[in-house]
């Protein structure tokens, strides 16, 4: 059990001094990864004597979307192996040291060092992120009032690091080596790791698991972690050195159609297994609503993490990055998303308390189809843009207030989605599975993270008139939908509002 040292610690604007360490170490590991995703389709796509990798739209798009969307499927296996062997404490660091080899890896002129070091990326953010928000509740007893004001202060510490993280980036990549800009996030990283480690004395007993003192239970924790973490890196380098030396071909795009059935299948077997457990009838309710949300969750991040695909082709090749007479890399417009939601986090709070204050707020399922009919609203401001440069011709580009428009909206759309989102699954979900119910709501980010990585792929492929009004259109009808269902998902919810 952590050491209780909220009711004393009241260095860190009010908060336990542990929250600082923490809030530096996710907005480093979140510098580390917005800033190497704002270059990564644009590196991919630039041609070999520029220093990219001179892939396709549709072959980037689909390694995109498979990067992106492991990153988020392995804080399943990352928070496991946190409660099983290593605790969140350890699990943090060495998830640390695992992202900053990998962007290391990125930065080498080497094939197999792209591939390998997106897969060690994939791999550490599994151990890191998951478990560095468990210990930001570990540094709270269980009445202190102060926890959700911490965990506020800790998510503007994930928006920091997003809002500077393409600045810093995108000029080193973009200006000058895109394989300097990725050795950047890899220091950002270290830096990350360097004051966690000096911090860690604030921390108390925050993530660090007691194993057992048992030699056979150790033995067997340790041979059970040997040999995951040795699977887990041969999926990654075997298949690498099978392609690479030509003894197998295997095509992103192979990889991409197996991953979109697993993507289709988990959920519905994990669910139907699920249904199969003793519930009651009140428990059986909330697990379908949880179903509902997940399904709208997934689309939702469809449309919205298109930002480092779609929006961020969109912005490098058909819009004018002028501001002031000042010329601006394409990829600073990654950093637009976190400087709304920084700005706007506090207004929707206030807005949402003001509405609770009359009876008026709405309820979880309609505020995840405002979610989805903001992020659709986004696109479909798009559409005239697309109007205009088919209009005009090879070389017309676009003025800068079309993307800051479609930001607003979809930043607009996170508020209603993404924070209720996670406080129903802690609700909805019975005592004994809400882990793995924080962990299906991190798979219906995976599975957006896939379909957004592969829409982009579509860049040359189909008009972009066409693709934004029908990515706007899947989000309205999905909004529709979810306004229809609102009655009934208020009654599979029970008493959680």
């Amino acid at each position: 059990m952590a050491q209780d040292i909220s009711a004393w610690d009241k260095s860190f604007f009010g908060h336990p001094r542990g929250l600082s360490t923490l809030f530096f170490t996710e907005m480093w590991e979140r510098f580390s990864y917005y800033g190497g995703r704002a270059l990564l389709i644009l590196y991919m796509t630039d041609e070999l004597v520029n220093g990219g990798r001179g892939m396709t739209v549709a072959e980037a798009g689909a390694l995109y979307g498979l990067y992106t969307s492991l990153v988020y499927v392995t804080n399943l296996p990352g928070g496991w192996v946190a409660d099983r062997f290593l605790g969140a404490r350890n699990s943090v660091f060495y998830g640390g040291i695992i992202i900053a080899i990998g962007n290391f890896c990125l930065a080498l002129p080497y094939d197999m060092g792209f591939y390998v070091g997106l897969g060690f990326i994939a791999i550490g953010t599994g151990l890191l992120k998951p478990n560095v928000s468990t210990m930001v509740g570990s540094l709270y007893s269980k009445g202190d009032v102060r926890r959700d004001a911490g965990f506020s202060i800790f998510y503007m510490g994930i928006n920091l690091g997003a809002f500077i993280a393409p600045f810093v980036t995108g000029y080193l990549g973009q200006t000058i080596a895109w394989r300097l800009g990725f050795f950047a996030v890899g220091i950002g990283m270290i830096f990350g790791l360097i004051q966690y480690k000096l911090g860690a004395k604030y921390l108390g007993d925050a993530g660090v698991r007691h194993p057992s003192t048992d030699p056979v239970v150790k033995a067997k924790d340790q041979k059970a972690l040997t040999i995951g973490l040795t699977a887990l890196t041969a999926l990654i380098v075997v298949p690498v050195l099978l392609n690479t030396s030509g003894l197998v071909a295997i095509a992103v795009e192979d990889v991409r159609n197996f991953m979109a059935v697993v993507f289709v299948a988990l959920p519905i077997v994990y669910f139907g297994l699920l249904f199969r457990q003793g519930w009651t009838a009140d428990e059986k309710g909330r697990i379908a609503a949880i179903i509902v949300f997940y399904v709208a969750a997934a689309l939702f991040w469809g449309s919205f993490e298109q930002a480092g695909s779609t929006l961020n082709l969109f912005a490098d090749r058909f819009t004018h990055n002028v501001v002031f007479g000042y010329e601006f890399p394409s990829t600073w417009w990654q950093s637009i998303n976190a400087l709304f939601i920084i700005s706007l986090a506090p207004v929707f709070g206030w807005i949402w308390l003001k509405l609770a204050s009359r009876n008026l707020e709405p309820s979880t399922p309609v505020k995840f189809g405002l979610g989805l009919l903001f992020v659709g609203l986004g696109f479909l401001l798009l559409v005239p843009a697309a109007g205009i440069l088919t209009a005009g011709g090879e070389g017309t580009r676009v003025g800068i207030q079309w993307l800051i428009g479609v930001y607003l909206l979809h930043t607009i759309g996170e508020l209603c989605l993404s924070p209720v989102g996670l406080s129903a699954m802690t609700k909805l979900a019975p005592e004994r599975i809400v882990g793995q119910m924080m962990g299906i709501w991190f798979l219906g980010a995976a599975t957006g993270n896939f379909i957004g990585g592969n829409v982009g792929g579509l860049f040359e492929t189909f008009p972009l008139g066409q693709i934004f009004l029908a990515v706007f259109g899947t989000s309205a009808a999905a909004a529709l939908v979810m306004f229809v269902l609102v009655p009934w998902t208020k009654r599979l919810m029970g008493s959680v509002k």
